[in-house]
């Protein structure tokens, strides 16, 4: 391992800040329906396309993304306000990562859900209850 990956996992990394915005589901969500198409979304069009999100998520997520450059936020004047979300060129590049991320869960889903089913077997239990049990000595 190179001294910069060493670096990297340090605590006092300014990197690891970044990685967090970037390891949230919704944000990988957000930057991968905003690669998508071809256009800035409203609110409720990503909302629309990451099921399963809360508004609140959807807010932070958008946020910090927007801190973070990886999204522009574009309001309208007009009534009521319209508000779009795209990707900035630094969005584009992290959404090249998602892209990839998303890609291998597809090709490896059957392979993790049958080690998470051989893993449940083995222990006895499922889901977060077998992880939180291992984790905590049982």
């Amino acid at each position: 391992m190179d001294t910069d990956s060493k670096i990297t996992y340090s605590k006092d990394c300014p990197s690891r800040t970044v990685l967090s915005v970037l390891a949230n589901k919704w944000s990988l969500y957000v930057l991968g329906v905003l690669g998508q198409n071809d256009r800035p979304l409203r609110f409720t069009e990503l909302r629309r396309h990451v099921e399963g999100v809360t508004q609140k998520s959807l807010t932070q997520a958008l946020r910090n993304l927007e801190r973070d450059g990886l999204i522009s936020r574009t309001v309208y004047p007009t009534v009521p306000p319209r508000v779009e979300y795209a990707l900035t060129g630094l969005g584009h590049e992290a959404e090249a990562l998602t892209t990839a991320i998303a890609d291998w869960s597809r090709a490896n889903a059957a392979r993790v859900h049958a080690a998470r089913g051989a893993y449940d077997a083995r222990t006895g239990q499922t889901g977060e209850a077998a992880v939180t049990q291992r984790v905590r000595g049982g």
